[in-house]
């Protein structure tokens, strides 16, 4: 099967580009967010292709007030790979890794617009992520993660939103995890799902830091990465051993505070404000899950109540357990201190011992 992927020289294997390798779960995935400097406004786009699935999604989300608005896109690509266009949704590389364009077109939430991201400095590739739950893969992913600033408007039902210089994140992910319909074959012998993780891009006036970590549930680091770009100066500083402190609100897994250790330097994390929910870019979603299949095209627009969405995970609506929370973060080095912004990303799973976590979701909140 060819397609027009073909004509660029990027082939990895002797097949068409059409065909990636043969597990079911390989994925090839666009990440960004951004958010204002205040916090009234933080949105948050996401674009997933699965070749073996011949699906492709994407989603365009836009929290302000009091409600999150989810606007969600699925199609059949019939192996064509480089039409990122699904519905209102229409994404545009215009220099690998340096510049992206999101343009948001007509749509039920009545949420327009065309924004770019600019990055900030040079990819990072964090270390390559590979997990077993027994003897079965779960996970083996490379990552390539850039701040950016991003520019545009949008504008809602007639209302203009300027974005001029919001800070934000972005990350190409692809490999092989969990997408599509679950896996009916169930894991032996038979364990309690675990995943801790913590991912927190942060953004300087004139520096990035970078700290990720998955643990185990001892609470043993099995993949985990810290550093400082400094942009003015053009270096990158590897932090070997970085160490994290976390604090939660009580009684639940929400982390409340957090203090990394960077050898010479020092973040302290103050999250407050927006949070935002993952699940509307389609992570643990019931019906828009990465790779379901939703027919030729649809979408659809759906939006959370911000002043219920943690009631409504103490109820059970486990799709709210994944979030982004903005923090305002300290940067303490040999020259003083500088504030920032960034996010919390946090999904935690089953066990983690320095949390105090001892089952699969005990503490989801107070």
């Amino acid at each position: 099967m060819l397609t027009p992927a073909d004509d660029y020289p990027l082939h990895q294997t002797p097949e068409p580009i059409a065909f990636s390798g043969a597990d079911r779960n390989f994925y090839d995935r666009f990440f960004f967010n951004g958010y204002s400097a205040d916090g009234a406004v933080f949105f948050a786009a996401a674009l997933g292709v699965y070749p073996q699935l011949n699906i492709m999604d994407a989603s365009f989300c836009l929290s302000i007030g009091d409600t999150q608005y989810n606007l969600r896109a699925s199609k059949e690509m019939l192996g064509d790979r480089l039409n990122l266009n699904i519905g209102p949704i229409d994404l545009a590389i215009v220099k690998p890794m340096q510049e992206t364009r999101l343009v948001i077109g007509e749509n039920e939430h009545g949420i327009t617009g065309t924004l770019t991201a600019t990055a900030r400095h040079r990819p990072i590739e964090e270390p390559r992520f590979t997990r077993r739950q027994g003897t079965r893969m779960l996970m083996d992913v490379t990552r390539a993660t850039q701040n950016v600033t991003w520019q545009g408007t949008l504008e809602m039902n007639g209302e203009r939103i300027v974005i001029d210089g919001f800070m934000g994140t972005r990350d190409r992910s692809w490999g092989v995890r969990p997408i599509g319909e679950k896996d009916p074959q169930l894991i032996v012998p038979a364990a309690v799902p675990q995943f801790y993780w913590l991912w927190t891009p942060l953004n300087f006036p004139d520096h990035c830091v970078f700290f990720h970590t998955n643990d185990d549930g001892a609470g043993e680091a099995w993949n985990r990465r810290a550093l400082i770009d400094h942009l003015s100066a053009e270096t990158r500083l590897e932090i070997e051993k970085p160490t994290v402190e976390t604090q939660y609100h009580d009684g639940t897994r929400r982390v409340s505070a957090a203090a990394l250790d960077l050898q010479n330097a020092a973040v302290s994390y103050a999250p407050k404000g927006r949070v935002f929910y993952m699940q509307g870019l389609g992570y643990t979603h019931p019906e828009w899950g990465h790779g379901c299949h939703h027919g030729p095209l649809r979408v659809v627009c759906d939006s959370l109540d911000l002043n219920q969405a943690e009631a409504q995970l103490a109820a059970g609506t486990m799709e709210n357990l994944h979030i982004q929370s903005l923090t305002q973060v300290t940067l303490k080095t040999d020259q003083g201190e500088v504030s920032g912004q960034g996010v919390i990303e946090q999904l935690f799973i089953g066990p983690h011992r320095p949390s105090g976590f001892e089952d699969l979701l005990d503490r989801i909140v107070g």
